[in-house]
């Protein structure tokens, strides 16, 4: 409401209102058990992640390339099954192809 009410004083109180809202609303919920509730669920995180082991470039490196061959490896398997299935209905069963 500040922000409209002061808009004949200039853009300059304008924002410093609601900067200053902002900054009591923060304040606020901060000071309320969920704010509070958030900033240790927040600090507990951030301790978890300390934890994390992370991988090697190495490591991660592999893991990619794993990944990138199982999905070519599995993409001809698709093609093939599909291109066979293809032949088997449309060829053999329906003879549409002759």
């Amino acid at each position: 409401m500040a922000f409209y009410w002061l808009g004949k004083q200039g853009a300059l109180a304008q924002w410093g209102a609601l900067l200053a809202g902002v900054v009591a609303a923060v304040a606020v919920f901060f000071s309320a058990q969920p704010g509070r509730d958030l900033w240790v669920f927040g600090r507990d995180a951030w301790r978890e992640v300390g934890k994390v082991v992370w991988p090697t470039r190495k490591e991660s490196v592999q893991m990619t390339a794993y990944v990138f061959a199982f999905v070519v490896v599995m993409a001809l398997f698709l093609w093939l099954t599909d291109k066979t299935l293809e032949w088997v209905i449309f060829d053999l069963i329906l003879g549409w192809r002759k």
